[in-house]
């Protein structure tokens, strides 16, 4: 027998675009759709709609994201390579790898776990 609705423990979100807070962010403008206003929901993972216009090299030490471009392209550099990618492309990022974005593309951002503001290490473009 499948769970009723009022069996659910986790809070089930539902989000839409232009209802969430936006944002600057050092990758773009951001629409955060699951953020850090969602703590308290102890949600799996958080996720953007970010409109990225070169964002710069960084990695994570704790967490994994996963770029899905929604729109428009460019190229995903991860560990000083260059990738293409299109609207379609879905990019894995593990901790640790150095990551940046060049081109115009609205990219749904989702890192697992959240990404904390202690989590964010800017990498210079020479490295």
């Amino acid at each position: 027998m499948p769970p009723s609705q009022t069996d659910t423990t986790a809070p089930v979100l539902i989000r839409h675009e232009g209802h969430t807070p936006r944002e600057r962010s050092t990758c773009g403008w951001r629409d955060r759709l699951i953020s850090h206003e969602d703590a308290a929901l102890s949600p799996a993972a958080w996720a953007h709609a970010v409109d990225i216009d070169g964002a710069k090299l960084h990695y994570h030490k704790r967490s994994t994201e996963l770029y899905y471009v929604l729109e428009g392209g460019g190229t995903v550099v991860l560990d000083g390579q260059e990738h293409p990618v299109t609207k379609g492309s879905l990019v894995h990022i593990p901790p640790g790898v150095v990551h940046g974005a060049r081109g115009q593309m609205r990219v749904l951002v989702v890192g697992i776990p959240d990404i904390a503001e202690d989590d964010y290490y800017e990498v210079s473009e020479e490295a």
